[in-house]
């Protein structure tokens, strides 16, 4: 089937999962249908999975781990590999920035770059077998020789959402394989078109039948999936609710998990930063996917004498925002992704001008789309930070400002959150930078604004996951430390 987008997207057998290393009919009638949210029609159609495809696909990938050639393969035979897919992914790059514009409504201009860099992914961990210490020799207490062994976990269920589909199912599958496990990909049901490239990408490198099976889903399958035995280990990127129920099903059974979940990240606005520039800062980091981003500066903290000049800016730049069809170049944000998340986003505009927060911009759909998943850049001023948009994760364009009566008060309203995932410090002091980002309780921070590096480790405090991806630590979670004493 040929998807007619802007870039026609090509998918051998949308109609079918790929398990054990070939396309099956899934076991049950049931199709996903995608919708675009630009145009709010149907656009294409993929198979979908259910509670005996799941067993079939952990039998197979079980089999390949348990009695196959690929975790006896060297880690520079398993590399090759990994090069391979990442070629035949580079040809694809266009096809899976068009796949994103169409199911997400993601900005056309931004999609080669985001997956261009999900592709370098697979020669960065590729790259790692070189280097990674799988295997150390040290002295023993006990006499003779220690020999530190990393292993792999075993039979690994990825499981990305569908803000960016591609990169974060990279960041489980590239370092999975490296490890020498297999992989059971289960994609968003908004989002399955990349994962169908990538088994496409597998099949082409020649990865032995069960190293990657696809599945893609509804709930009750992937819940399914997560409580399979045969699961060693579950990678999950998406809300926190969910990542709640998968933590309390795997510890059932002491499998093993990484989570990246929810966040509400704080940018901690001091002194020296221009009011203009803080104002660009965060209102262009808000309106990035629409908001729809785990890692996003949802929470802005000024001293209160600079509350109402910061939110005077912002609004003149969110006013300014031009939002429209994701393809036109010009458009600087786009819809939302689906139906219910506007929903949700419209609920959480509601609560919070009923709980006394003022609205300063937005909160509206545009007057000028007639049709689409569109939303305004919201701004709520003197928010209270106990407050629910200020606590909970709303995932749209609705910024919070909240005022500190100094650094002391705006790092405790920081810490104050079940989350602790990203921030920023807004400063041209680094040192300043350095210290504030130092006791703030969450797995990133960037000094002058939001900074993401794929190839760091990227995770989060408290309720906002377990573990960590990307980077030379993102291969961890995917290996088990086996202690050998030699005489």
């Amino acid at each position: 089937m040929t998807i007619d987008a802007r870039t026609p997207i090509h998918i051998q057998h949308p109609d079918r999962l790929f398990i054990g290393g070939h396309w099956v009919k899934p076991a049950g009638p049931g199709v996903i249908e995608l919708v675009s949210p630009a145009t709010e029609q149907v656009f294409a159609r993929v198979a979908e999975a259910r509670e005996a495809d799941m067993d079939a696909a952990v039998a197979a990938a079980r089999q390949a781990f348990d009695d196959g050639p690929w975790p006896r393969l060297s880690h520079a035979e398993r590399a090759d590999y990994l090069r391979k897919m990442a070629k035949a992914l580079e040809a694809r790059i266009p096809e899976l920035a068009s796949a994103w514009t169409e199911q997400i409504g993601g900005l056309a201009v931004m999609g080669p770059m985001m997956h261009g860099g999900g592709v370098i992914q697979y020669n960065f961990y590729a790259d790692m077998a070189a280097t990674y210490p799988f295997e150390e020799r040290r002295p023993s207490s006990v006499g003779g020789t220690a020999v530190i062994v990393r292993e792999p976990v075993g039979v690994v269920a990825a499981i990305a959402p569908w803000n960016a589909p591609f990169m974060i199912m990279t960041t489980k599958v590239a370092p999975a394989l490296l490890a020498g496990c297999t992989v059971i990909m289960k994609p968003s049901p908004e989002t399955p078109l990349e994962t169908y490239i990538l088994a496409e990408a597998a099949e082409a490198a020649g990865l032995p039948p069960g190293v990657v099976n696809l599945v893609p889903s509804h709930r009750e399958a992937a819940d399914y999936l997560v409580r399979n035995p045969g699961v060693d280990k579950v990678g999950f990127t998406g809300s926190t609710a969910a990542g709640r129920r998968i933590a309390s099903v795997c510890g059932e059974r002491i499998a093993r998990y990484t989570l990246e979940l929810g966040g509400k990240s704080a940018a901690i606005v001091l002194d020296d930063f221009d009011i203009g520039h803080a104002a660009k800062v965060l209102s262009g980091t808000i309106t990035v996917l629409t908001g729809q981003v785990c890692a996003t500066l949802s929470r802005a903290i000024v001293p209160r004498k600079r509350h109402d000049e910061l939110a005077e800016a912002i609004v003149a730049e969110m006013k300014a925002v031009r939002i429209g069809d994701p393809y036109d170049p010009q458009t600087q944000m786009g819809p939302v992704a689906m139906k219910r998340q506007l929903e949700r986003i419209e609920g959480y505009i509601a609560k919070g001008e009923a709980d006394g927060a003022r609205l300063a911009t937005g909160g509206r759909r545009p007057s000028h789309m007639n049709r689409g998943y569109y939303i305004e850049p919201t701004l709520f001023t003197n928010v209270d930070n106990t407050s629910t948009i200020a606590q909970e994760e709303i995932f749209g364009p609705v910024l919070s400002l909240i005022a500190a009566e100094d650094e002391e008060d705006a790092i405790r309203i920081a810490n104050q959150s079940i989350y602790g995932l990203n921030g920023a410090v807004l400063t041209h002091d680094s040192q300043k930078a350095y210290d504030v980002a130092r006791r703030v309780r969450s797995g990133a921070i960037g000094q002058g604004g939001l900074k993401l590096d794929f190839a760091l480790p990227f995770g989060g405090f408290k309720q906002s996951g377990v573990g960590r991806e990307g980077g030379a630590e993102g291969i961890l979670p995917y290996l088990e430390t086996k202690t050998i004493l030699l005489d």
